[in-house]
């Protein structure tokens, strides 16, 4: 079976931006791109009223095949693909990247407020599905070609944020490997807090503290690292141990990022699937595409 980018298009300025970064990605896999445009039955009007149905299909087609178009003309050389669906469009999306490298979304900026506004099925679809899909909003520019080009500036570096009470081999190894694709450096972030003992800072009764925390959070950053270094020995790491919030450090770090990578571990709370407070926040708010790899 041939591995893809799959990408999401309805037409919109943020699918298209999402399709033309999906296209960048391909390119750099070597592998053919899929665009899916997904139609949403109208659960209010039978099918047989409708005034000309042939009209409205013809429509629904347009839109991958124009995207389709526009993309080959920019890129050339890649194999791409085309499916017009029917459905619930985070299940076509779901069972569409059962046959994806990635799948890639579009979300909209949060107005004058610059950020993602991540809707319920970029929500749903992240929750379930098992490859990793990158979120990309309209405006976000790609810097840098595919691999074995000469990006016009520098890179940016991914950034990646990594737990260290359990590392995901799966995340370590996207963010390596998007960063090597990219000829970028590769920004690693871990936050931490030093735990209260009976409901009492330590650090506050003793700073000494701090200063033996941090050598320790970065003395097992650098372990988890070691072996991916050595894998990739083409990557810059530029790693971090930083007191904080994560999301806060990682949404900071994506004003200079190409790509924010996170971690979505693969689980289901009572209530239904289950992101993760640091991976939504990002999602959400980040200045650079987000990445989200599902791990566990």
């Amino acid at each position: 079976m041939v591995r893809t980018v799959t990408v999401g298009v309805d037409g919109s300025g943020e699918s298209l931006a999402a399709a033309d970064w999906a296209a960048r990605e391909a390119m750099r896999r070597k592998v053919p791109l899929h665009l899916v445009h997904v139609r949403e039955p109208d659960p209010f009007t039978p099918p047989d009223s409708f005034a000309d149905p042939e009209a409205r299909q013809h429509w629904a087609q347009r839109i991958p095949r124009e995207a389709a178009n526009d993309l080959a003309g920019r890129h050339p050389g890649l194999e791409i693909t085309t499916d017009q669906l029917t459905g619930r469009p985070a299940e076509v999306l779901t069972a569409a990247a059962e046959q994806a490298e990635v799948l890639v979304i579009g979300t909209r900026g949060l107005g004058p407020v610059t950020g993602f506004l991540v809707g319920s099925v970029g929500l749903s679809t992240v929750a379930r599905v098992d490859c990793p899909v990158v979120l990309v909003r309209a405006g976000t520019a790609e810097e840098g070609g595919p691999a074995g080009t000469e990006p016009p500036v520098p890179a940016r570096d991914v950034v990646m944020g990594l737990e260290l009470y359990r590392p995901s081999d799966e995340l370590i190894e996207f963010g390596f490997d998007a960063a090597s694709r990219r000829g970028a450096p590769l920004r690693v972030i871990h936050g931490w807090n030093p735990p209260l003992v009976y409901g009492v800072d330590p650090i506050a009764v003793d700073p000494r503290l701090a200063t033996d925390l941090a050598r320790e959070s970065a003395r097992v950053l650098e372990d988890a690292l070691r072996h991916w270094r050595e894998k990739y020995p083409d990557v810059e790491v530029k790693a971090q141990a930083v007191v904080g919030r994560p999301a806060r450090h990682l949404l900071e770090a994506s004003e200079d990022a190409s790509l924010v990578v996170v971690g979505r571990r693969k689980r289901r709370s009572p209530i239904g699937f289950h992101i993760g407070p640091v991976a939504h926040a990002v999602m959400h708010h980040a200045k650079a595409p987000v990445a989200v790899v599902p791990f566990g």
